[in-house]
Formats: C-alpha cells, sequence, structure tokens
C-alpha cells in the first residue's frame, strides 16, 4: 500500500479509507502529477484517431484492403467507442474508477500492439475493436477522475488541460505519422502509443487514488443493450449519411431505428428512477441541473463547428496547396496554438466574467474566424490562414474548456462516471453528425460547380469523387483549365460548408445567453469537513477514496 503518497490527514479504517472530499484526497501536487498522467493517456487516444488517416494509404497496401475495409478500420473503431462509453461510465462507478481506467490503458497498449503487427485485415479490425473499447474507458474515467480529485474552483483549469491534450493531437498525428511512414515501418505508427501508455500506467498506479460509489450500483442490463444498439446505429446511420449522401435509404433507416431504441432506453431509465429501489444506468435527476443538462449541449457545438475547420483544410491543404500529410499538420498548428491558448486560462477567464459570458465570447471568437475563413481563396497567404485559425481555435478553446466544466460543475461524485460517459457519450456522436452535415454542403456545392464538359465518364466520375480526384484526373490530362475549375469549386464549397460551421457557432452562442446559468469559478472550494456538496446541496459522503489500488 502507497500511503505515503496520501495526505496525513486521511485516517486508516481498513483496506478502504473515508475521506472528507474526494478533491482532497491527493496532496498539493501529486493531484497535478496524477493530470498529467491523465492528459498523456488522452494525448495517446488522440493521436491514434488522427494517425490512422494518415496510414489508411499505407495499410491498403500492406494487408490488400480494400476501399469499404479502409472505411471499416475507422467507423469501426467509433462505432465500439461509441457503444461502450455509458457501460464504462457505469464500470467505473460500480468497481472503482482508478481499476477501470488502468485496464483501460493496459487494453490499449495491447490494441495498439496488436495494430501494429496484424497481419490480415480482419486481425486488424479485432485490434481496432479493443482499442476502441479501452479508447472509451480511457476518456470516461480521465474526465471523471476530475470530478473525483479537483474542486469545483479548479475543474475549469483541468478540463482545458485536457481539451488541449486532445486538440494537440490533431496536427501531432500527421507529423509523426507521415514522419514515421516516410522513413520506417508502418507499424511504429501505432507502437508510438505504447511508451505514452507505459509512463501514463505508471502514473496512475502510483499517483491516483481509486474511488468507487459507496453503493454499487446494479448492472442495468436492459439499459446498457438499448444505449450501445441506440448510438451505435445512429452514429453508423451518420457515418453511411456522410459517405453516401443523406438521401441514403439504409442511413436514415439505421438513424430511426437508433433514435427509437434511445427513446426507448430514456423510457426505461425513467422507470427504473421511479421504481423503489430502481438503479438506472443513467440518473436522470443529472438532467435537473441547467448546469450540467446545458453544459452537455453547448460542449458538441464547438465540435460541430470545429469540424469545419478539421474536415475541409486538410483536404485544402493537400488537394489545392499540394502539400504533403506531414505539411498538413504543421499548418494545422496555429489552430492548435489558438485551442491552447482559449482552453488552458479558462478557468480564470470563468473566475473574471463567468460561465455564461466566457462561453458565449468563446462562440463569438469562433464565428469570427469561420467567417474570416469564408473569405479564403485559392491564392490566399498562409499568414491569412494562419490568423483566422488561431482566432477560430481561441473560440473553440474557451467554448469548449468552459462548457464541459460548467456540465462537471455540479456533478456529485458518486455519479462521476456515468455523469462523465454522458457528457462523452453527446459530444462523441457529433463527430459524425457534423461530418455528413458539412460534407453534404461541401460535397454539394463542389459537384455543382465542376466544368466537366468534353471529359469521358470514366474521367468525369473520378473527378466528382473529391477534390484529389479531380486533380488526378487534371494532371493526368494535362489540362490547366479542369485544375482551376477543381481548386476554384472546391474552395468554394468549403466557404460554404465553413459559413454553415460559423452559423452554428451563433446558435451556441445565442443558447449560451438563454439557457446556460451564470456560474462564476470560486477562487476557493468551501466545504463543511464531512459534508461535501452534492449538486450544490450539502448532503452525506457519498463516495468512497481508497489508499491505493
Amino acid at each position: 500500500m502507497m500511503t505515503n503518497l496520501w495526505p496525513s490527514t486521511l485516517v486508516p479504517t481498513g483496506p478502504r479509507l473515508e475521506a472528507s472530499s474526494a478533491a482532497t484526497t491527493v496532496a498539493g501536487t501529486k493531484k497535478w502529477w496524477a493530470l498529467g498522467a491523465l492528459v498523456l493517456a488522452v494525448l495517446a487516444v488522440g493521436v491514434d484517431g488522427t494517425v490512422l488517416s494518415v496510414a489508411l494509404p499505407t495499410l491498403s497496401t500492406a494487408m490488400h484492403a480494400s476501399e469499404s475495409d479502409l472505411q471499416w478500420f475507422s467507423s469501426g473503431y467509433f462505432l465500439v467507442l461509441a457503444a461502450a462509453m455509458l457501460p464504462a461510465g457505469l464500470l467505473g462507478d460500480r468497481y472503482g474508477r482508478k481499476k477501470v481506467l488502468v485496464t483501460s490503458l493496459a487494453l490499449f497498449g495491447a490494441g495498439s500492439v496488436a495494430c501494429a503487427y496484424s497481419t490480415s485485415v480482419a486481425e486488424f479490425m479485432a485490434a481496432r475493436v479493443l482499442v476502441g473499447l479501452a479508447g472509451a474507458g480511457l476518456i470516461v474515467m480521465a474526465l471523471s477522475s476530475v470530478t473525483v480529485m479537483f474542486t469545483k474552483a479548479e475543474r475549469p483549469k483541468t478540463v482545458g488541460l485536457m481539451s488541449a491534450a486532445t486538440f494537440l493531437a490533431f496536427p501531432i498525428g500527421p507529423i509523426l505519422g507521415g514522419w514515421l511512414l516516410t522513413n520506417y515501418w508502418w507499424g511504429w505508427v501505432f507502437l508510438l502509443n505504447v511508451p505514452v501508455i507505459c509512463l501514463g500506467l505508471a502514473a496512475v498506479v502510483a499517483l491516483m487514488p481509486e474511488s468507487a460509489e459507496a453503493q454499487r450500483p446494479s448492472l442495468d442490463l436492459v439499459g446498457v443493450a438499448a444505449s450501445a444498439a441506440g448510438l451505435v446505429a445512429v452514429t453508423y446511420g451518420l457515418i453511411k449519411a456522410g459517405q453516401d449522401g443523406w438521401g441514403n435509404v439504409g442511413a436514415l433507416a439505421l438513424m430511426l431505428v437508433g433514435l427509437v431504441l434511445l427513446v426507448g432506453f430514456f423510457a426505461w431509465e425513467r422507470r427504473l428512477t421511479h421504481q423503489p429501489g430502481g438503479q438506472p444506468l443513467v440518473d436522470l435527476s443529472l438532467f435537473a441541473s441547467a448546469s450540467f443538462t446545458w453544459g452537455v449541449v453547448l460542449a458538441v457545438v464547438p465540435v460541430l463547428a470545429m469540424l469545419g475547420i478539421l474536415f475541409t483544410m486538410p483536404q485544402y491543404f493537400q488537394g489545392v496547396l499540394a502539400t504533403t500529410a506531414m505539411g498538413s499538420g504543421v499548418r494545422l498548428l496555429p489552430l492548435v496554438a489558438g485551442l491552447i491558448i482559449g482552453a488552458v486560462p479558462a478557468a480564470r477567464v470563468v473566475q473574471v466574467v463567468g460561465a455564461k459570458v466566457a462561453v458565449a465570447a468563446g462562440f463569438i471568437l469562433l464565428a469570427a474566424g469561420l467567417f474570416l475563413r469564408a473569405l479564403t481563396s485559392v491564392g490566399s497567404s498562409g499568414l491569412f490562414v494562419g490568423s483566422w485559425m488561431v482566432v477560430a481555435g481561441m473560440g473553440t478553446g474557451i467554448a469548449m474548456a468552459t462548457a464541459m466544466s460548467a456540465a462537471l460543475v455540479e456533478l456529485s461524485e458518486e455519479k462521476s462516471g456515468v455523469g462523465a460517459a454522458v457528457l462523452q457519450a453527446v459530444n462523441k456522436t457529433g463527430g459524425p453528425f457534423g461530418i455528413a452535415v458539412l460534407g453534404s454542403v461541401l460535397s454539394a456545392d463542389y459537384l455543382g460547380r465542376l466544368h466537366l464538359s468534353g471529359l469521358s465518364a470514366t474521367a468525369a466520375a473520378a473527378a466528382r469523387q473529391s477534390v484529389f480526384g479531380g486533380v488526378a484526373v487534371a494532371q493526368k490530362l494535362h489540362s490547366a483549365a479542369l485544375l482551376r475549375s477543381v481548386d476554384a469549386a472546391f474552395v468554394h464549397g468549403m466557404d460554404l460548408a465553413l459559413l454553415v460551421s460559423a452559423a452554428i457557432a451563433v446558435v451556441g452562442a445565442v443558447l449560451t445567453v438563454v439557457f446556460l446559468p451564470q456560474v462564476n469559478g470560486p477562487a476557493e472550494e468551501k466545504m463543511t469537513p464531512g459534508v461535501p456538496k452534492v449538486g450544490g446541496v450539502a448532503g452525506p459522503r457519498p463516495a468512497t477514496i481508497g489508499a491505493a489500488a
């Protein structure tokens, strides 16, 4: 037992310890070192997702994978991630958040090794499923641990740091992955996760306290099955809509089935909530807090708006400007710099102006950056592109970090696992939805502005597929006119998609002003010893904290 790591104010009561407040369990700088381990783990998950997109062409050759296989390499991961979010939160609350986090880290490392040494499509898909399961537990438990270890006043800062790690993965994946693929064996793009995971695992084991709900929640198997099936169906439907268009009957049917399952899930949870002794997977009383409810909703809005940039800019850099994947990652650095500048000091901003003003200001900055982006032309300078990316990044960082902390600030410790899972499940579903919507806008405008007269049916079909297909046809035919048409059509479609993103940010600002409570960040968390605040009301201590794993 590593009792020397914990404050002397905690009195041993057997194998487990009772603390006056979970947020004071880790003394001084130790909890910040523990946060560093969580940030590394979140960074590893983010890099794994972004590096895969760079590695797909190589995997196609190495494993003789079809286009459909390549789509499933990405889609399968996101489907498992969506399905496992809520069960991961329940397992953390029931068996211990540290246990679930350590297990998830170990499985993520094992899955990364399995990806690197896969020799067939089936082996790689199985490894991606394992990585998805582990990633869900890791993301949910990392966010849940913030609620357990840190006070309300500290949570905006911790969420800002974790958000910065997530954002940093966007350029690191293409830059590092592109360099490794250019110079070394492709398996290294997955093995690079292993040392990061090992370091994070050691730090979590040594520094993070165990915590779990005092009364173990029952395993709501009906709720687990309905929520997982519903989230998978909605997510897969959105992925298909992004690939095949919103007119695809299969995609619409999947989304409808998923929504029906989710409605049934909430009806079942409501029944359990009002049933004597019932223990639902999601305690619907969480949504009685306007701060939690609107924090969850508003945290996904920056994702929808930011995806306009993350979806279109790599295509612009590589398709129109003809940069490499690594060069595209380098050009995303101004965006990441803005994200970090906005996210890290979010706690101080909240203390000065309150959550409502901070989130609204973040959305306004994001919208301003996106409106500037819509003025980008084929010949826009790198300085102009970098400038609006910094502005948009700052707005996203402030809005997302503050909205997430607003959702967490009133979250009681005993429900931190499932509460974090709800936040992350909504957040992760927003990704496929944003790509489907913005991808449809870009594609429709791109196709409507292409000039393909005089081309054969095969060449015209290739040009319609994407900007990369259009560029390839133009280069093969040595047609400068076709190249100009492809570039201009794509840039106009991209500008239109980003105007839609800007409109989403404006809607986010309006929703913030109307619905988000004005929560000011206190300089100190004041608690009566032994009687912590739960949902803003003093109550009995609900969660237990262990001295060691």
